[in-house]
């Protein structure tokens, strides 16, 4: 199971740098790009969770992962919100609803989300494994 939970840690840790927002004339953004902060949220819990696999301690690992779950969860209200008040100075809300509308979310939040479910659900296998053995 821990080459599960690393695979699913070098997902995340990829995923971030792949494109997740596509803002029309800018371009890609990855992780670093939306927040600098968010992005070394992203990499310290990835780096807790690299200490969980190596200690084998499945409830360190299990909840880094459902922070790093939380964290993307997050993230993405952020910026659906953050692309709402960009365009507050349109005088209709259908107006704003619209232009926020063009910033799309990009294939890189599904490489996020599966390395940190991978990290949460490899951890039930392998208490369940264990369970099944005793």
């Amino acid at each position: 199971m821990k080459n599960i939970q690393l695979s699913g840690l070098v997902l995340v840790v990829i995923g971030s740098f792949l494109p997740l927002v596509h803002v029309p004339v800018i371009g890609n953004w990855n992780y670093w790009k939306l927040d600098h902060y968010l992005a070394i949220a992203c990499w310290i819990f990835a780096a807790c969770a690299v200490f969980g696999i190596v200690n084998n301690s499945a409830k360190v690992v299990r909840f880094f992962g459902i922070l790093l779950i939380l964290l993307f969860a997050f993230t993405l209200v952020a910026v659906k919100m953050q692309s709402l008040e960009y365009f507050s100075f349109l005088p209709f809300k259908s107006w704003r609803e619209a232009f926020a509308g063009v910033v799309k979310l990009k294939w890189g939040w599904v490489v996020e989300f599966l390395g940190a479910f991978l990290m949460v659900f490899a951890v039930g296998r392998k208490k369940i494994n264990q369970r099944t053995q005793i």
